[in-house]
């Protein structure tokens, strides 16, 4: 079972009417609509680390290749 905690925000009224509107649209709490758009954000977070985590490991591929390209090639020379 999910465990929740209570808090008490606050919002500029532009962000607390926009909340009422959704939670009206989909017919769930504004409490629903808080949670789902953290749950977004953290996904999207998430992504961007992972995005980011993999450029990096790709720049350190390319360096490795580029320092052991003689040895490959003296080791494998069918392969120039």
């Amino acid at each position: 079972m999910n465990q929740t905690a209570k808090l008490t925000i606050s919002l500029p009224q532009k962000l607390a009417s926009f909340a009422d509107e959704v939670a009206a649209e989909k017919r769930i709490s504004r409490s629903k609509v808080v949670s789902d758009c953290l749950e977004e954000y953290a996904r999207r977070r998430k992504l961007a680390e992972m995005e980011e985590g993999y450029k990096a490991m790709a720049n350190e591929h390319k360096k490795f290749a580029k320092m052991t390209e003689g040895i490959m090639l003296e080791t494998v020379p069918e392969w120039k």
